[in-house]
């Protein structure tokens, strides 16, 4: 690798020869760890314009097509010198790399500030496409995933860090910062109490509005939602194309990754286009994806537990169970049988609260899909959590509803919301709402047109009866005219 500066003939021989084996460290984890970002940081004792950092840079996934590329060296000297906080890898066995999010702000103890050391630093890149571009027919993503090699790969990384910096004599100061993305573990995805069902917002022109969409996510995040699903029902997946689909939750893995677990809806009646829709939702960093029966044209059990094993085997999965949309129930005897895939993380049920006791008392992950049964679903009858659709409205009223126990009383109150937003098939309620709060462009993608005047009369009468500071935005809840919204058919 080529060593770009002007004062680099000023490093002394030892700086060189330091410098060298972080050169080799960059080339070897470039064979180690092809989809990560790893950066490899060399600090002097003292820092000056003549002293300069060495930083080397190798950039994994978030570029086109999962290929990586080589950034060149760039010689900087920060003009505060900054330390981070020693945690060697020989120490007790660190937790899965799926949970590692050590922060690289915090400076050393005062008696360690003058000592040299080396940061190793493990993180996606964080780069996104434009929503513009998922519309041009020849930009293309990743058409295979290598999602499934990753978890083997962590290990043997984490192994290769522990003895080549304990026998090359490297400083043994490592953090491992932000997130990595390699592979998130099943177990992570089965803890999750509420999980929202995030809406996709449009511009005039029917494109995403990504200002609005982040906006939406964030207030999930500082609201306590611990999952998204991005591309949903709510979220009017059946509307994108598949590249509008992978690009927004690729979009949202760089921007909330680290705060939020994203599960991509990517099921599909074609357990082909399942499986390459999976593929991509991987490939761009989803932590989970989201699978519904095949409908429509419907199959048989044998054939559903196939189509189940087919998706399953690339990473954490969770079924969802809705035959008022499908046509078809999942009955438990296949649920039971693919829930031996190690892979499986749980189910979203819409068929009650009986059906999720049978599958609590088989040690089976529930989350309730219905935001009026879910209180009970998870205090009476063993739920872990909801994938909700009122929380995209009042998210702290359903973390509390989901995290402070039994509530009754608050259940109750939310009623007269939760039967408003399903009046009519979801998510037209939701998209109506969002935008009287003013949260959102009152843009609607055909189908879906708004609800009729009365009731958009009538959700301003039940936000000033739960009080508008428990719903999102800051702006006062309003009646649209007909007038006011627009209705996209081509996009």
């Amino acid at each position: 690798m080529r060593l770009v500066d002007e004062e680099m003939h000023q490093l002394s021989a030892t700086k060189m020869h330091f410098a060298l084996r972080i050169t080799t460290l960059s080339f070897v984890l470039r064979v180690f760890t092809p989809f990560a970002t790893v950066r490899a940081v060399c600090f002097s004792g003292t820092c000056n314009s003549r002293q300069p950092d060495l930083i080397l840079e190798l950039l994994g996934v978030g570029e086109e097509s999962c290929r990586f590329t080589r950034r060149l060296p760039k010689l900087i000297c920060p003009p505060n010198k900054t330390f981070f906080p020693p945690r060697s890898l020989l120490s007790p066995p660190l937790p899965p790399l799926s949970r590692i999010r050590f922060r690289s702000q915090s400076p050393l103890p005062p008696q360690l500030a003058e000592s040299s050391g080396c940061e190793l630093s493990i993180s996606r890149a964080r780069r996104w496409v434009s929503p513009i571009s998922a519309m041009i027919p020849n930009i293309h993503l990743p058409m295979r995933s290598l999602e499934v090699k990753n978890r083997l790969l962590q290990c043997d990384t984490l192994l290769f860090f522990t003895f080549f910096f304990k026998y090359c004599s490297l400083p043994s100061v490592i953090c491992f910062d932000t997130f990595c993305y390699c592979r998130t573990l099943v177990d992570d995805i089965k803890s999750l109490r509420l999980i929202t069902a995030i809406k996709t917002p449009y511009l005039p022109d029917g494109r995403f509005d990504l200002e609005a969409y982040d906006s939406l996510i964030h207030m999930q995040i500082i609201n306590g939602a611990e999952g998204v699903i991005v591309g949903g029902t709510t979220g009017e997946g059946h509307l994108m194309s598949w590249d509008e689909h992978i690009m927004l939750i690729g979009h949202t893995v760089n921007c909330f990754g680290t705060s939020v677990r994203v599960i991509g809806n990517t099921g599909s009646n074609s357990t082909g286009e399942a499986i390459h829709a999976t593929e991509q939702g991987f490939a761009v960093g989803m932590h989970a994806a989201l699978h519904i029966n095949p409908y429509y044209g419907k199959t048989s059990l044998e054939g559903m537990v196939s189509h189940f094993e087919a998706v399953l085997s690339m990473g954490p999965t969770i079924i969802y169970n809705v035959p008022s949309r499908t046509g078809q129930d999942i009955p438990p005897s296949v649920i039971h049988t693919i829930s031996q895939n190690p892979n499986m993380a749980g189910v979203k049920e819409c068929m009650g609260n009986d059906r999720i006791k049978g599958y609590v008392d088989k040690g089976i992950v529930i989350w309730s899909g219905n935001d009026d049964e879910c209180h009970d679903s998870r205090w009476a009858f063993g739920a872990t959590g909801v994938i909700s659709v009122a929380s995209n409205l009042v998210p702290g009223l359903m973390h509390e509803l989901i995290f402070q126990g039994k509530n009754p009383s608050l259940n109750s109150k939310l009623m007269p919301l939760i039967k408003w937003l399903f009046q009519e098939p979801n998510p037209i309620s939701l998209n109506t709402a969002l935008a009287q709060l003013g949260v959102i462009r009152p843009v609607f993608r055909l189908p879906y047109v708004p609800l009729p005047r009365a009731r958009r009369l009538e959700f301003v009468r039940i936000v000033e009866s739960l009080g508008r500071e428990n719903f999102i935005g800051e702006k006062d809840v309003e009646v649209l005219d007909d007038d006011d919204f627009i209705l996209v058919g081509r996009y």
